[in-house]
């Protein structure tokens, strides 16, 4: 059965964040309904891996506020699974793939437990499987290829049944079939599930997301765009201070003549 697109998963307002006295996101405002699959884009350095931490909750605005399902984060009770930009020497300690996934149901209870029960490892074994990872599942994470670390990533992200799967270049090191499977893969969970994607692969993932935001410092979203080669040209040639040029090349909606208002400066 589909969700609901009723309901706000994320909400973001007036969110500013600077390091060190350096703003690196400036005046945010953003709403994403339940049921969305969001690809976002951007130049490096522009905010994005930023605006996912916090999100999640790993950094705290400088101004502005985030609410998840309408509530601030220590009380609302939105399921994350979170999916970082692969770091190896983070890996580097001997456990299995299993092992790394279990970790996902440990970090998503209120209070620390020691072992992990049958159904625990059964939701494991079966997060591995959607990614074609269940026969690596006694082999030491070290031993695994970049792009089956990554899936190992994945499968920790979803062996809680997250309600938002937040990830950042989780594609980057699966090969073309490893990616094709993997979006097919996306296409099924986004029935159940919200999805907020950071991606450099906007040809590919136009074809799969329903909505973009694009960051650069300043944040412009949309609901509705074309898969064309120009469109990230553009985007990639503007400056934080400009209109977002996305906004050229978004469909008409509803028998409009100009792009979806989706912008937020």
């Amino acid at each position: 059965m589909g969700i609901s697109l009723s309901e706000h998963i994320i909400g973001i307002e007036d969110l500013c964040f600077s390091y060190s006295g350096q703003e690196v996101l400036h005046e945010i405002n953003l709403t994403i309904e339940r049921g969305d699959f969001v690809a976002v884009i951007g130049p490096n350095g522009g905010g994005k891996t930023t605006l996912i931490k916090l999100i999640i909750g790993l950094l705290k605005p400088t101004r502005g506020r985030i609410t998840l399902g309408g509530k601030p984060h220590r009380a609302n009770d939105i399921e994350i699974g979170y999916v970082p930009q692969q770091i190896d020497h983070n890996l580097n300690f001997p456990a299995t793939a299993l092992d790394i996934v279990l970790m996902g149901k440990h970090r998503s209870r209120r209070k620390f437990s020691f072992g992990n029960s049958k159904a625990d490892r059964l939701d494991a074994l079966t997060a591995l499987e959607q990614m074609a990872m269940a026969k690596h599942a006694h082999r030491k994470i070290t031993d695994l290829s970049g792009g089956q670390r990554q899936r190992v990533l994945i499968a920790r992200a979803l062996v809680t049944n997250p309600d938002l799967l937040i990830m950042d270049e989780p594609t980057a090191s699966l090969d073309t079939k490893g990616q094709t499977d993997f979006y097919s893969l996306l296409t099924k969970l986004n029935e159940r599930l919200t999805i907020f994607m950071v991606s450099h692969d906007l040809m590919t993932i136009s074809s799969y997301a329903k909505s973009i935001a694009c960051v650069n410092k300043r944040l412009h979203y949309h609901r509705m765009f074309t898969s064309s080669s120009e469109l990230l040209e553009a985007f990639y040639a503007c400056s934080v201070n400009e209109a977002c040029p996305v906004e050229n090349f978004i469909m008409p909606v509803n028998g409009d003549d100009g792009p979806d208002g989706g912008s937020n400066d």
